[in-house]
């Protein structure tokens, strides 16, 4: 497996943990690490063994936001340099949305800025009670462009309006009430939670569930009602007809556990 500088790949029983491994500056992202984010989820495509990948930040913090000597150089930038960062910010954000592994995004300590924008992309995304969030952009002159399209899809218009025109901080229990996380728990339930979340997805069908990914993002994003008519109907009858459907199907017909399952 590729060694990178910034992010630390961990593998276990077919999940990958996709560790932020800059601890000593709270995992603060640079070009580097948007890079390397950026192309380990866009390889990930190619990916058919693993069932779901975990993005976590490694020390005390999930994400703190833009590393600030990077911002001291982006300052002097001209509009074309800020363009193409921006361009790869928006393009590793759009990798791990469109990913065909389920994501998720385990947060603690701080989500900052951008950070926010790591894990709206995700999934899922759970954090402890105590974890600071902030889309504090506004608070030095600039917005949240790249990270709005995941932000405006994870809580909405009107409570995105609030959070990001304000850059007002805020604890995982208030999160999880703009729904820009799944949930929030104390340090002790948040492991048993991404637990059950994991055993939730390896239970059903590894096919299925990139299927249903893909569905997600087709019918989202791609065709407007219409075209869902027709397009719903094929994958319906696709899947039923594929061999994991008829086996998932004849499992429960015959009120036995499928074959993904080795228990």
């Amino acid at each position: 497996m590729k060694e990178y500088k910034t992010i630390e790949i961990v593998t276990e029983n077919n999940v990958k943990t996709v560790w932020l491994n800059r601890p000593e500056i709270h995992n603060a992202f640079n070009e580097e690490m948007i890079g390397e984010l950026k192309e380990f989820f866009e390889e990930s495509v190619n990916d058919s063994d693993t069932r779901l990948i975990m993005l976590r930040g490694r020390g005390k913090s999930f994400c703190a936001g833009a590393d600030i000597n990077w911002m001291k150089s982006v300052v002097d930038y001209s509009f074309e340099k800020n363009y193409q960062e921006g361009l790869q910010l928006s393009k590793c954000l759009h990798a791990i949305y469109s990913c065909p592994i389920p994501t998720i995004a385990v947060v603690h300590g701080a989500a900052i800025g951008g950070a926010n924008g790591l894990l709206a992309a995700c999934d899922f995304a759970y954090a402890t009670d105590e974890t600071t969030f902030a889309l504090s952009e506004v608070k030095i002159g600039i917005v949240p462009a790249c990270i709005s399209p995941y932000i405006l899809k994870r809580v909405g218009e009107y409570k995105a309006r609030e959070i990001m025109l304000t850059g007002k901080r805020f604890k995982g229990k208030e999160a999880e009430k703009y729904n820009l996380i799944n949930g929030s728990f104390s340090e002790s339930e948040l492991e048993t939670e991404i637990e059950n979340v994991i055993n939730l997805i390896f239970t059903s069908g590894p096919k299925a569930v990139r299927k249903c990914k893909e569905l997600i993002n087709h019918v989202s994003n791609d065709i407007d009602l219409n075209e869902a008519i027709e397009y719903t109907a094929k994958v319906i009858a696709e899947v039923r007809k594929s061999d994991e459907g008829q086996e998932g199907m004849n499992a429960f017909l015959q009120k036995r556990k499928p074959n993904w399952i080795n228990e």
